[in-house]
């Protein structure tokens, strides 16, 4: 986009080939066809059809599918109907998440305004938004939403609200004339306006630059365009897992297969055969109870203020190392707050002005009675500065609207961007004072006394200098000073500009956005946790650090920074630099996702937190997009992951105990459903080794599968955080669920109930049918994965952890044990999963079979934890 910032007024009508009168209808006709209309353009999206397809693009998928075909050819239609019946609710509830995934650009959308006013041919006219075209001449009023980029012809008073756009909770004052610097942060183009944002008062004449696509609000769509959906660790891991795995059972199958054909079993046969091996290994519900466990954690973290609003971040959060913050409403209250007084050579607190001292009492009346902001249903309405002054008032003890009763306004010189001063004329005591405001430098010299201790006395050098050592100590501090005077104005004096000299001086007040007072806990448990906080914001850098200090993102060694010196790295510097940078100030929506990238490709996962249209490309890039529930537009909201209903940082270090509590949690019933189908697929193995009949029909797998598998798994699922989570480092996304000690206990815990469930069948075949045997091997197998449920709780043993802390776990072993015993003991059921009646002995049998693993598991882990 062209610097239009940097020409003056003539130059920019000059290039745009407009002038002040407007466009004619041919020429706007022209434009229109050559720039399109005034809209955002969206990125073209998939079909519901196409998400849905793609869901059944995974291998394991595939392969469950040519395994339930198989099936139906030989005539198992059941094991068809529930393998199919699963596919299609994971396919659905796919669909469904993306779906809900789309919509960050309808919001941006919403920030466009329905109509505007603009000079066309010499008149002015109300025109829809989306005609407007570049070189059309925009008129501004208060409380007009900005229809398109432009540039400032003519300005009086001008103030916009930019906020949603540079992160700034102040309105910003506007200008006329060229800005002279080349690089200039679009918070401080004082003499542009953007589309989106609000005229907050004043009215101005602007020449349209930029619309559409080519408006900064159009830029930041197209950054959300290019901003692609990252996998989470866990799918990531999920990912390499499920191919591995597939990889594995389709060897398998295949050996399986062979031998079969070797021993001249018949084709059908042999494939039913290597379907059950396969059933066996697929953990069909997995995806299921990732999704039903984190589902259980986002309805935990809605109760805590954290709204998740994808299910996939509940996992990220527990691995996040590095949260980028905005300032504005986030870290700080989003409202100006009176800091310090200076009156008298002294610093105040706002309560301790005391109005009973004449020069505070003038003070405070000048902070009152020259002031545009007032209560309305006793709520503060106002610019941000002028409620501050009022909330000063308040807590020192004024009445303000008694105040302004007993000495109504009886003149103003309103505020003015270029005289940086606002001043009003009451009587008080007997005479007409003239109050006025306005920045330390602009009254300095108009000062010709001060109020001090010894009265009203002449100004002097040595005044003056130390107002001015008073004024740097603010600033440097990342405090807004405003200066207040006063002065007698005689009766026949007429009030005017000129009437603005020869000033008592009151006193100086500071003020900020203040950080909320739980900002500074949350940040330290933040690096309690391994985390490291970064500040990103569109204030000011001296203001930033000051907050930033404050709430201790800014420690001693770390460094703070601006967009132009940021622009200055390359991005080996910034990679270089990138762990010592706490705070990044004046920053544009690209610095942010650049931020987020180089975060990103040093392996860490982000959580990036804001409230505004400039943040929402961050928000969609970093892994974990934070979005403020009660400040945040509606465009942060949709782009991001997870919303705060309380706007509190600290909910989020909230949010990352539970997301690890969860990540470890699913670890935990992956284990469980691994370590069980693992021990189904050696019994599977050893049993075509042995040339031995097939101990499991594929609707047995399925069963216990689907059914007596998943219960548990949930209920893993529901197991509370341990006390030390947030003592521990971030996990490294690196890491994959299928470490090399994760696969050995696996193995060892399947091989373990493979062996029991064996050793079940294998009495089964001495004391009965083969039908008895399988039936017998099937129940042994159910029976020992209910009860592996509690050994997958936790790596302390059930002891340690307490068998009724998670009541859950039980009912789950309850209702797997009772839909066992109906397959079992109705006979309806007897044909439909291909179970033989038993006797007293061979329940005995199983149970004692089914209950082993459990005790060996158990023992094993009581003796270790007696050893520590």
């Amino acid at each position: 986009m062209e610097e239009w910032f940097r020409l003056s007024e003539d130059e920019v009508l000059k290039q745009l080939h407009a002038d002040r009168n407007g466009l004619n209808s041919e020429e706007i006709l022209r434009r229109r066809q050559e720039h399109g209309p005034n809209l955002l353009k969206k990125a073209k999206r998939k079909s519901a059809f196409q998400v849905f397809l793609d869901q059944f693009k995974d291998l394991l998928v595939i392969i469950l599918i040519i395994a339930a075909v198989i099936s139906m050819v030989s005539g198992d239609v059941e094991s068809t109907g529930v393998i199919f019946a699963v596919l299609l609710l994971n396919a659905i509830l796919g669909t469904v998440q993306h779906q809900k995934a789309e919509k960050s650009l309808d919001s941006l959308m919403s920030l466009s305004a329905p109509v505007a006013w603009v000079r066309r041919e010499g008149k002015n006219k109300e025109v829809l938004s989306e005609e407007i075209v570049p070189g059309d001449i925009l008129l501004l009023e208060a409380g007009d939403m900005v229809a398109a980029d432009g540039r400032i012809l003519e300005n009086y008073s001008l103030l916009v609200n930019e906020s949603s756009l540079t992160g700034e909770s102040v309105n910003v004052e506007k200008h006329t004339g060229r800005l002279r610097m080349e690089k200039v942060p679009l918070a401080e183009q004082s003499n542009m306006v953007f589309s989106g944002s609000q005229v907050a008062a004043g009215r101005a004449i602007a020449v349209v630059t930029g619309t559409g696509m080519n408006t900064e609000i159009g830029r930041i769509a197209s950054l959300m365009n290019d901003t692609g959906e990252k996998k989470t660790p866990l799918q990531v891991s999920l990912d390499q897992f499920g191919s591995r795995l597939a990889v594995a059972i389709l060897f398998i199958c295949a050996i399986v297969f062979g031998l079969s054909i070797y021993r001249k079993m018949p084709i059908l046969d042999s494939l039913m055969f290597a379907v059950a091996l396969a059933v066996a290994a697929i953990p069909e519900a997995l995806s299921s109870i990732v999704t039903i466990v984190q589902a259980m954690g986002t309805q935990k973290m809605a109760g805590e203020n954290a709204i998740i609003k994808d299910l996939k971040a509940v996992e990220s959060l527990g691995c996040v190392s590095v949260i980028c913050s905005d300032k504005t409403g986030t870290l700080t209250q989003n409202r100006m707050t009176v800091q310090q007084v200076f009156v008298n050579n002294r610093l105040y607190l706002p309560e301790m002005l005391k109005p009973e001292i004449p020069v505070h009492k003038y003070l405070l009346y000048d902070a009152v009675l020259n002031n545009d902001s007032s209560h309305v249903n006793g709520v503060l309405n106002g610019e941000p500065t002028e409620t501050a002054l009022l909330q000063m008032a308040e807590r020192a003890g004024v009445d303000d609207e008694a105040v302004r009763s007993y000495h109504p306004r009886l003149g103003e010189v309103p505020f003015d961007s270029r005289r940086k001063l606002m001043s009003t004329l009451h009587y008080l005591e007997g005479k007409n004072i003239l109050f006025t405001k306005g920045a330390v430098d602009i009254l300095l010299p108009r000062i010709t006394q001060i109020w001090s201790s010894e009265g009203i006395r002449p100004f002097r050098d040595g005044d003056k200098q130390m107002l001015m050592e008073q004024n740097m100590m603010f600033s440097a501090q990342g405090l807004r000073v405003l200066t207040f005077v006063c002065r007698e104005m005689e009766d026949q004096e007429k009030l005017s500009e000129n009437s603005e000299n020869g000033y008592t001086f009151l006193g100086m007040v500071s003020m900020m956005d203040p950080p909320r007072p739980e900002s500074r806990n949350a940040v330290a448990n933040a690096r309690r946790a391994g985390i490291f906080p970064v500040m990103i914001t569109g204030d000011h850098k001296i203001t930033a650090a000051a907050i930033a200090e404050r709430i201790g993102i800014l420690e001693e060694d770390d460094l703070a920074i601006s967009g132009p010196e940021l622009d200055d790295m390359t991005e080996d510097e910034l990679g270089h630099r990138l762990e010592s940078i706490s705070v990044y100030a004046r920053v544009s929506p690209e610095h942010k996702i650049r931020i987020v990238r180089a975060w990103q490709k040093k392996g860490h996962i982000v959580a990036m937190t804001g409230d505004g249209v400039n943040d929402a490309p961050a928000l969609k890039q970093a892994d974990i997009g934070v979005a403020m529930g009660q400040m945040g537009t509606e465009v942060s909201k949709e782009a991001s992951s997870m919303i705060l209903t309380d706007d509190n940082f600290a909910t989020i270090i909230k949010a990352v105990a539970n997301g690890r509590n969860v990540y470890r949690n699913i670890r935990n019933a992956i284990k469980f459903l691994l370590s069980g189908n693992m021990a189904g697929i050696l019994c599977v193995l050893y049993t075509s080794l042995m040339a031995l009949p097939m101990p499991f029909a594929p609707v047995h797998l399925l069963f216990i599968n689907l059914l007596t598998d998943s219960l548990p798994a949930i209920a893993i699922g529901m197991e509370q955080a341990e006390a030390d989570l947030l003592s521990q480092k971030p996990r490294s996304p690196k890491e994959g669920i299928l470490t090399k000690r994760f696969i050995l206990v696996i193995l060892f815990q399947g091989a373990l109930i493979a062996v029991c469930t064996m050793a079940s069948y294998s009495t089964g075949l001495l004391t009965g049918s083969e039908a008895a045997a399988s039936t017998m091997a099937f129940s042994t197998l159910t029976l020992a994965r209910l009860f592996h449920g509690f050994n997958c709780r936790s790596s302390h043993s059930i002891l340690k952890i307490g068998f009724m802390s998670n009541l859950w776990s039980i009912m789950a072993f309850e209702a797997g044990a009772v839909l066992l015993g109906a397959v079992l003991f109705i006979p309806a059921l007897h044909d439909l999963f291909y179970v033989a009646d038993l006797t007293g002995r061979q329940f005995i049998t199983i149970f004692i079979f089914a209950i082993l693993p459990t005790l060996v598991i158990q023992a094993m882990k009581t003796i270790r934890e007696s050893m520590h």
